[in-house]
């Protein structure tokens, strides 16, 4: 009888351990998935953001360029009205960056690359519009260069 009653607390010992330690490890999987789901999203955020950032620059530097050109002709206006679309790109961009970024610095340079590249259209000479569309990149390059070492 004292040995049957050993070998049940055994047996009880064993499943509660077991399911311990499986639980555990069920834990740490999942965990693990989520950080690589958050990972992956970062990534694509990240890079989107990047994107748009680079379109906006290029539309931004077009604008610019048909406004100097002839104000009032119809290709300054509908490079004007492409640029106020790709803002709202990029700022949808922004948005998810702001979203999925956890780090307050990088999140920072993003709204930094964003209003950077806001600006562009309002240089007043070649000049300025160089040293603003040279800003820009700029900017986006220290966001991507602080965003990376997150996503790796």
């Amino acid at each position: 009888m004292e040995t049957a009653l050993i070998a049940v607390a055994g047996t009880l010992l064993g499943v509660i351990a077991t399911h311990w330690f499986e639980s555990r490890a069920a834990e740490r999987t999942a965990a693990l998935a989520r950080d690589e789901q958050l990972r992956q999203e970062r990534i694509a955020a990240y890079s989107a953001f990047a994107g748009a950032v680079v379109d906006y620059r290029r539309s931004q530097n077009d604008r610019w360029f048909r406004a100097v050109e002839d104000p009032d002709s119809d290709r300054a206006e509908e490079s004007r009205y492409a640029s106020y679309h790709q803002r709202t790109a990029t700022r949808q961009a922004l948005f998810r960056v702001q979203l999925v970024c956890g780090d307050a610095e990088t999140r920072r340079l993003a709204e930094q690359a964003f209003e950077t590249t806001n600006c562009m259209h309002e240089a007043t000479g070649e000049e300025d519009r160089a040293h603003r569309s040279r800003e820009a990149k700029d900017t986006l390059d220290r966001f991507i260069a602080t965003a990376a070492p997150g996503v790796r």
